[in-house]
């Protein structure tokens, strides 16, 4: 390689990681704060500007504090710092004092999968260590597993299964050694919830006459499942001590390793579908028709983007089919990288991420105590770029885009 060639690469790289260190700084900057004023606490407000409720934390979105958190993991772990290890430490104090130390007490159990997720990564940083709380969220996840379809429902006392749920929860027992859970969940969706497209549906509802499919298409629940099987195929890999890069071709290698095929076939079916159904021609990821872009639905592209970088960066490099579908899901990551940043808006030199990455962003506004009257509330439009979902998922796909960069060096 040249010196010029690689000076043109380092560029890159800094120039994405750049990028992702000021999104971190302007949720720093306009949504993180102490919780109720208490010392070594850290949450972020769920709106900027935030209204009154919304500065005390009456609402605050755990699953989006989960994800606010796994954020931090990704800059901690890109470019450590001790300040970057404390605000990760007091977001882990201000969830608990938020929760009032009951963080199982929780229907939902996307919500414990995604902050036990979050909590396992950030192990990996210096000074963080496994805690009885910790523990808890993982065996309130096993416990919650239906005993008849073996997968967890959406919440505690209900009946339907779906990815949201049991995508998460798949990554999460595939990483902390549970393999067999993980598989047998990954397995179950594969089962139920696949569409002719490689899509994968929402979930499954049990109803009185028999079950019955939800058929959305979301784009997290493709980022997830991809997730898992990326986790169930490495780990299956790694027991018979293969590399990445070693193909399976000899009758050393056991049954478990040849398991790995599965899971690695779904995931360049699933970033195929990903790249022709929910991605422009240009490879800039969208939403499908039924998707919100704020809200809740405001993160779940950004969730996409991050399972697609884990595919181009740790897919195997066995076989021309799996290093074709690195680079696509390379490409979708920084194609849609390079669409969000160009349609950001700065204030105070740090962006506004837009909840469309096709479109402009919008300044976002605060309404105050809210309208007067019925046609004054009638009259206000919603700003989608208000939400930290929104620009956590920015967020999220720039730490996405960094690492695609870092290891590649697109």
């Amino acid at each position: 390689m040249s010196v010029i060639s690689a000076m043109s690469d380092d560029s890159r790289i800094g120039t994405w990681s750049h990028r992702a260190d000021l999104a971190a700084s302007a949720i720093d900057a306009r949504h993180a704060t102490r919780l109720w004023g208490l010392p070594k606490t850290n949450l972020a407000a769920v709106s900027w500007p935030p209204s009154s409720k919304e500065r005390l934390f009456w609402h605050w979105h755990y699953w989006w504090q989960a994800h606010y958190l796994d954020c931090q993991v990704d800059a901690e772990l890109r470019s450590p710092s001790k300040a970057r290890r404390k605000r990760i430490a007091d977001t882990l104090r201000g969830i608990q004092r938020r929760q009032r130390g009951k963080l199982t007490k929780n229907r939902y159990n996307d919500d414990k999968a995604w902050l036990a997720l979050a909590w396992n990564r950030a192990l990996a940083a210096e000074g963080f260590k496994r805690t009885a709380a910790l523990d808890a969220l993982e065996f309130d996840l096993l416990a919650n597993i239906d005993p008849i379809t073996g997968v967890l429902p959406w919440r505690t006392g209900e009946t339907f299964y779906n990815v949201p749920s049991n995508g998460p929860a798949a990554i999460l027992f595939a990483r902390t050694g549970r393999l067999d859970k993980a598989r047998q969940i990954t397995d179950w969706v594969f089962d139920n919830l696949l569409t002719e497209t490689g899509l994968l549906n929402d979930g499954l509802r049990m109803r009185m006459n028999g079950p019955e499919i939800v058929e959305k298409l979301y784009t997290y629940n493709q980022g997830t499942i991809m997730g898992a099987s990326l986790e169930i195929a490495l780990a299956l890999r790694a027991d018979v001590g293969l590399s990445p890069t070693e193909p399976i071709d000899s009758f050393e290698f056991s049954e478990r390793a040849d398991a790995s095929v599965f899971y690695i076939t779904h995931i360049r079916a699933i970033v195929q579908a990903v790249a022709l159904h929910l991605a422009s021609p240009q490879g800039v990821l969208g939403g499908p028709l039924v998707e919100s872009g704020e809200g809740d639905g405001g993160l779940f592209k950004g969730i996409l983007a991050r399972y697609l970088a884990e595919v181009a960066v740790r897919l195997p490099e066995d076989s021309r089919e799996n290093i074709a579908t690195k680079k696509v899901a390379a490409r979708l990551v920084m194609a849609s990288a390079e669409s969000l940043w160009s349609h950001r808006l700065e204030v105070d030199g740090l962006p506004i991420f837009p909840a469309n990455w096709f479109e402009d962003a919008k300044l976002p506004h605060n309404y105050g105590i809210g309208p007067t009257s019925i046609s004054e509330a009638v009259g206000l439009v919603r700003i989608d770029e208000r939400d930290l979902s929104v620009q956590l998922s920015g967020w999220m796909l720039l730490e996405a885009a960094a690492k695609v960069a870092a290891a590649t060096g697109e």
